[in-house]
Protein backbone atom coordinates (compact mmCIF):
# COMPACT_ATOMS: atom_id res chain seq x y z
CA UNK A 1 0.00 0.00 0.00
CA UNK A 2 1.21 3.73 -1.25
CA UNK A 3 1.67 6.13 2.05
CA UNK A 4 -1.34 7.80 0.36
CA UNK A 5 -3.52 4.32 0.89
CA UNK A 6 -2.00 4.30 4.38
CA UNK A 7 -3.16 7.80 5.14
CA UNK A 8 -6.39 7.77 4.28
CA UNK A 9 -7.15 4.19 6.38
CA UNK A 10 -5.68 5.95 9.00
CA UNK A 11 -8.18 9.06 8.81
CA UNK A 12 -10.67 6.76 8.03
CA UNK A 13 -10.19 4.59 11.81
CA UNK A 14 -9.91 8.20 13.15
CA UNK A 15 -13.05 9.47 12.24
CA UNK A 16 -14.57 5.73 12.93
CA UNK A 17 -13.19 6.01 16.60
CA UNK A 18 -14.20 9.65 17.18
CA UNK A 19 -17.80 8.60 16.06
CA UNK A 20 -17.69 5.81 18.00
CA UNK A 21 -16.75 7.83 21.28
CA UNK A 22 -19.11 10.44 20.51
CA UNK A 23 -21.72 7.59 20.25
CA UNK A 24 -20.50 6.67 23.72
CA UNK A 25 -21.05 10.02 25.08
CA UNK A 26 -24.65 10.60 23.96
CA UNK A 27 -25.45 6.55 25.14
CA UNK A 28 -24.30 7.77 28.59
CA UNK A 29 -26.07 11.14 28.29
CA UNK A 30 -29.49 9.28 27.28
CA UNK A 31 -28.50 6.23 30.60
CA UNK A 32 -28.15 9.26 32.57
CA UNK A 33 -31.94 11.23 31.91
CA UNK A 34 -33.56 7.49 31.94
CA UNK A 35 -32.15 7.31 35.20
CA UNK A 36 -32.44 10.83 36.81
CA UNK A 37 -35.68 10.92 35.11
CA UNK A 38 -37.00 7.49 36.82
CA UNK A 39 -35.57 8.39 40.08
CA UNK A 40 -37.12 11.75 40.42
CA UNK A 41 -40.43 10.29 39.36
CA UNK A 42 -40.22 8.07 42.40
CA UNK A 43 -39.34 10.37 45.00
CA UNK A 44 -40.46 13.78 45.95
CA UNK A 45 -37.51 16.30 44.78
CA UNK A 46 -37.16 19.38 43.61
CA UNK A 47 -34.03 18.68 41.89
CA UNK A 48 -34.25 18.52 38.18
CA UNK A 49 -31.61 16.67 35.54
CA UNK A 50 -28.54 17.38 35.20
CA UNK A 51 -25.97 15.46 32.65
CA UNK A 52 -22.39 15.41 31.74
CA UNK A 53 -22.55 15.87 27.90
CA UNK A 54 -21.80 19.05 26.65
CA UNK A 55 -23.90 18.17 23.49
CA UNK A 56 -26.33 20.86 22.40
CA UNK A 57 -29.26 18.23 21.19
CA UNK A 58 -28.36 15.73 24.26
CA UNK A 59 -28.46 18.69 26.55
CA UNK A 60 -31.69 20.66 24.82
CA UNK A 61 -33.51 17.39 25.64
CA UNK A 62 -32.92 17.31 29.25
CA UNK A 63 -34.19 20.98 29.37
CA UNK A 64 -37.14 19.38 27.73
CA UNK A 65 -37.59 16.45 30.06
CA UNK A 66 -36.91 19.28 33.13
CA UNK A 67 -39.59 21.09 31.52
CA UNK A 68 -42.05 18.73 31.89
CA UNK A 69 -41.16 17.45 35.39
CA UNK A 70 -41.75 21.06 36.45
CA UNK A 71 -44.92 20.96 35.23
CA UNK A 72 -45.85 17.30 36.72
CA UNK A 73 -44.47 18.75 39.92
CA UNK A 74 -46.90 21.59 40.01
CA UNK A 75 -49.85 19.55 38.88
CA UNK A 76 -48.50 16.93 41.87
CA UNK A 77 -48.62 19.96 44.33
CA UNK A 78 -52.29 20.65 43.10
CA UNK A 79 -53.93 17.81 43.50
CA UNK A 80 -52.18 17.28 47.37
CA UNK A 81 -53.38 20.75 48.12
CA UNK A 82 -56.56 19.60 46.75
CA UNK A 83 -57.00 16.03 48.24
CA UNK A 84 -56.01 17.62 51.70
CA UNK A 85 -58.53 20.65 51.45
CA UNK A 86 -61.55 17.60 50.76
CA UNK A 87 -60.11 15.61 53.39
CA UNK A 88 -60.55 18.54 55.79
CA UNK A 89 -64.16 19.79 54.38
CA UNK A 90 -65.31 16.43 54.70
CA UNK A 91 -64.68 16.10 58.32
CA UNK A 92 -65.55 19.51 58.81
CA UNK A 93 -69.05 19.35 57.12
CA UNK A 94 -69.75 15.65 59.01
CA UNK A 95 -68.83 16.80 62.26
CA UNK A 96 -71.62 19.82 61.23
CA UNK A 97 -73.72 17.83 60.17
CA UNK A 98 -73.73 15.92 63.60
CA UNK A 99 -75.34 18.35 65.87
CA UNK A 100 -78.70 19.16 63.50
CA UNK A 101 -79.10 15.47 63.18
CA UNK A 102 -78.62 14.65 67.06
CA UNK A 103 -81.46 17.46 67.60
CA UNK A 104 -83.65 15.70 64.88
CA UNK A 105 -83.21 11.99 66.18
CA UNK A 106 -84.27 13.70 69.83
CA UNK A 107 -87.36 16.15 68.77
CA UNK A 108 -88.21 12.61 66.42
CA UNK A 109 -88.47 10.35 69.67
CA UNK A 110 -90.33 12.78 71.53
CA UNK A 111 -92.79 13.08 68.69
CA UNK A 112 -92.99 8.75 68.99
CA UNK A 113 -94.24 9.19 72.46
CA UNK A 114 -96.98 11.16 71.35
CA UNK A 115 -100.23 10.09 70.28
CA UNK A 116 -100.54 10.71 66.18
CA UNK A 117 -102.97 9.98 63.73
CA UNK A 118 -102.06 7.61 61.27
CA UNK A 119 -101.39 9.80 58.46
CA UNK A 120 -99.02 12.00 60.98
CA UNK A 121 -97.19 8.29 61.88
CA UNK A 122 -96.57 7.31 58.35
CA UNK A 123 -94.86 10.83 57.62
CA UNK A 124 -93.10 10.64 61.17
CA UNK A 125 -91.39 7.04 60.18
CA UNK A 126 -90.19 8.58 56.92
CA UNK A 127 -88.90 11.27 58.71
CA UNK A 128 -87.14 8.97 60.65
CA UNK A 129 -85.49 6.56 58.20
CA UNK A 130 -84.15 9.63 56.20
CA UNK A 131 -82.88 10.94 59.49
CA UNK A 132 -80.80 7.34 59.79
CA UNK A 133 -79.88 7.42 56.38
CA UNK A 134 -78.49 10.55 57.09
CA UNK A 135 -76.80 9.78 60.59
CA UNK A 136 -75.19 6.81 58.15
CA UNK A 137 -73.72 8.63 55.68
CA UNK A 138 -72.07 11.24 57.98
CA UNK A 139 -70.13 8.68 59.86
CA UNK A 140 -69.39 6.58 56.99
CA UNK A 141 -67.99 10.05 56.14
CA UNK A 142 -66.30 10.60 59.34
CA UNK A 143 -64.46 6.95 59.39
CA UNK A 144 -63.15 7.80 55.52
CA UNK A 145 -61.36 11.20 56.84
CA UNK A 146 -60.14 9.24 59.62
CA UNK A 147 -58.60 6.18 57.40
CA UNK A 148 -57.11 8.89 54.68
CA UNK A 149 -55.86 10.59 57.36
CA UNK A 150 -52.87 7.83 57.26
CA UNK A 151 -52.82 6.80 60.85
CA UNK A 152 -50.32 4.53 62.32
CA UNK A 153 -51.36 1.28 61.66
CA UNK A 154 -50.79 -1.43 64.11
CA UNK A 155 -49.78 -4.67 62.73
CA UNK A 156 -49.84 -8.38 64.49
CA UNK A 157 -49.70 -12.02 63.99
CA UNK A 158 -53.45 -12.56 62.89
CA UNK A 159 -55.62 -15.61 61.58
CA UNK A 160 -57.22 -14.43 58.47
CA UNK A 161 -59.93 -16.97 58.87
CA UNK A 162 -60.75 -15.46 62.29
CA UNK A 163 -61.03 -11.99 61.38
CA UNK A 164 -63.10 -13.17 58.49
CA UNK A 165 -65.46 -15.32 60.39
CA UNK A 166 -66.23 -11.91 62.79
CA UNK A 167 -66.81 -9.99 59.80
CA UNK A 168 -69.26 -12.25 58.48
CA UNK A 169 -70.79 -12.59 61.73
CA UNK A 170 -71.00 -8.70 62.11
CA UNK A 171 -72.73 -8.60 58.67
CA UNK A 172 -75.00 -11.76 59.19
CA UNK A 173 -78.12 -9.12 60.24
CA UNK A 174 -77.29 -7.05 56.93
CA UNK A 175 -77.28 -10.11 54.32
CA UNK A 176 -79.77 -12.02 55.94
CA UNK A 177 -82.53 -9.43 55.43
CA UNK A 178 -81.55 -8.95 51.92
CA UNK A 179 -82.27 -12.86 51.74
CA UNK A 180 -78.26 -13.73 51.20
CA UNK A 181 -77.08 -16.52 53.22
CA UNK A 182 -73.12 -16.69 52.51
CA UNK A 183 -71.76 -19.96 51.52
CA UNK A 184 -68.20 -19.86 52.91
CA UNK A 185 -65.47 -21.92 52.31
CA UNK A 186 -62.55 -21.93 54.96
CA UNK A 187 -59.05 -23.88 54.62
CA UNK A 188 -58.19 -26.13 57.55
CA UNK A 189 -54.73 -25.36 58.14
CA UNK A 190 -54.57 -21.58 59.65
CA UNK A 191 -53.85 -18.70 57.34
CA UNK A 192 -51.62 -16.24 59.00
CA UNK A 193 -50.30 -12.76 58.48
CA UNK A 194 -49.56 -9.74 59.84
CA UNK A 195 -51.66 -7.14 59.56
CA UNK A 196 -53.53 -4.53 61.53
CA UNK A 197 -56.60 -6.23 63.06
CA UNK A 198 -59.17 -3.10 63.03
CA UNK A 199 -58.25 -2.08 59.45
CA UNK A 200 -58.45 -5.61 57.78
CA UNK A 201 -61.90 -5.52 60.18
CA UNK A 202 -62.90 -2.72 57.93
CA UNK A 203 -62.01 -3.56 55.06
CA UNK A 204 -63.76 -7.30 55.19
CA UNK A 205 -67.16 -5.46 56.65
CA UNK A 206 -66.92 -2.82 53.79
CA UNK A 207 -67.12 -5.38 51.16
CA UNK A 208 -69.59 -7.36 52.73
CA UNK A 209 -71.55 -4.42 52.81
CA UNK A 210 -70.68 -3.66 49.12
CA UNK A 211 -72.57 -7.39 48.99
CA UNK A 212 -75.64 -6.39 50.95
CA UNK A 213 -76.08 -3.87 48.91
CA UNK A 214 -76.02 -4.95 45.22
CA UNK A 215 -75.62 -9.06 45.11
CA UNK A 216 -78.73 -10.23 43.25
CA UNK A 217 -79.20 -12.66 46.48
CA UNK A 218 -76.11 -14.86 46.88
CA UNK A 219 -72.15 -14.49 48.22
CA UNK A 220 -69.94 -17.03 47.88
CA UNK A 221 -66.62 -15.71 50.54
CA UNK A 222 -63.20 -17.96 49.82
CA UNK A 223 -60.14 -18.24 51.59
CA UNK A 224 -57.71 -19.75 50.40
CA UNK A 225 -54.07 -20.94 51.83
CA UNK A 226 -51.97 -18.72 49.71
CA UNK A 227 -53.59 -15.79 51.35
CA UNK A 228 -56.45 -14.54 49.15
CA UNK A 229 -60.40 -14.11 50.32
CA UNK A 230 -62.65 -14.14 47.34
CA UNK A 231 -65.66 -12.01 47.58
CA UNK A 232 -68.33 -13.75 44.42
CA UNK A 233 -71.65 -12.53 43.63
CA UNK A 234 -73.99 -12.32 41.14
CA UNK A 235 -74.76 -8.69 39.70
CA UNK A 236 -76.49 -8.63 37.09
CA UNK A 237 -77.11 -5.44 36.35
CA UNK A 238 -73.24 -4.29 36.51
CA UNK A 239 -71.36 -3.08 33.46
CA UNK A 240 -67.32 -3.13 32.95
CA UNK A 241 -67.56 0.55 32.59
CA UNK A 242 -69.12 0.73 36.01
CA UNK A 243 -66.97 -2.17 37.76
CA UNK A 244 -63.81 -0.19 36.69
CA UNK A 245 -64.88 2.64 39.04
CA UNK A 246 -65.57 0.33 41.90
CA UNK A 247 -62.81 1.45 43.99
CA UNK A 248 -63.19 5.40 42.57
CA UNK A 249 -63.73 7.61 45.67
CA UNK A 250 -67.47 8.68 45.83
CA UNK A 251 -68.36 6.59 43.19
CA UNK A 252 -71.51 4.46 43.48
CA UNK A 253 -73.53 2.35 41.56
CA UNK A 254 -76.75 3.93 40.80
CA UNK A 255 -79.18 1.42 42.87
CA UNK A 256 -77.36 2.01 46.11
CA UNK A 257 -79.26 5.05 47.81
CA UNK A 258 -77.74 4.56 51.04
CA UNK A 259 -73.49 4.64 50.10
CA UNK A 260 -71.78 7.67 49.86
CA UNK A 261 -69.55 5.43 47.42
CA UNK A 262 -66.60 5.12 50.37
CA UNK A 263 -66.88 1.72 51.76
CA UNK A 264 -64.61 0.10 48.23
CA UNK A 265 -62.36 3.15 48.56
CA UNK A 266 -62.33 2.77 52.02
CA UNK A 267 -61.01 -1.13 51.71
CA UNK A 268 -58.71 -0.34 49.14
CA UNK A 269 -56.80 2.01 50.68
CA UNK A 270 -56.43 0.35 53.75
CA UNK A 271 -55.08 -2.71 51.88
CA UNK A 272 -52.48 -1.25 50.39
CA UNK A 273 -51.47 0.57 53.24
CA UNK A 274 -51.03 -2.99 54.77
CA UNK A 275 -49.06 -4.22 51.67
CA UNK A 276 -52.55 -6.09 50.23
CA UNK A 277 -53.80 -6.46 46.99
CA UNK A 278 -57.55 -5.47 45.88
CA UNK A 279 -58.96 -6.42 42.31
CA UNK A 280 -62.09 -6.85 41.23
CA UNK A 281 -63.20 -8.51 38.04
CA UNK A 282 -66.76 -9.33 36.35
CA UNK A 283 -67.51 -12.67 34.57
CA UNK A 284 -71.14 -13.92 33.01
CA UNK A 285 -72.73 -11.59 35.26
CA UNK A 286 -70.81 -12.39 38.41
CA UNK A 287 -68.61 -9.93 40.79
CA UNK A 288 -65.56 -11.47 42.58
CA UNK A 289 -63.92 -8.81 44.49
CA UNK A 290 -60.23 -10.62 45.63
CA UNK A 291 -58.14 -8.96 48.57
CA UNK A 292 -54.67 -10.24 49.04
CA UNK A 293 -51.95 -10.66 51.51
CA UNK A 294 -48.76 -12.14 50.81
CA UNK A 295 -46.04 -13.35 53.18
Amino acid sequence: MTALSWGILGAALAVVGLLLWKLRLLQKSADEIGAAFSERLETETNTLIDISSRDRHMRRLAEGVNAQLRQLRAQRLRYQQGDAELKSAVTNISHDLRTPLTAISGYLELLEREELSPRAEDCLSVIRNRTEVLEQLTEELLRYSADAAEEELRPELLSLRAVLEESLAAAYVQLTERGIQPEISLPEDPVERRLDRAALSRVFGNILSNAAKYSAGDLRVTLTEDGRVLFENAAPGLERVQLERLFDRFYTVESARRSTGLGLSIARLLTERMGGQISARLREGRLCIQVKFSK
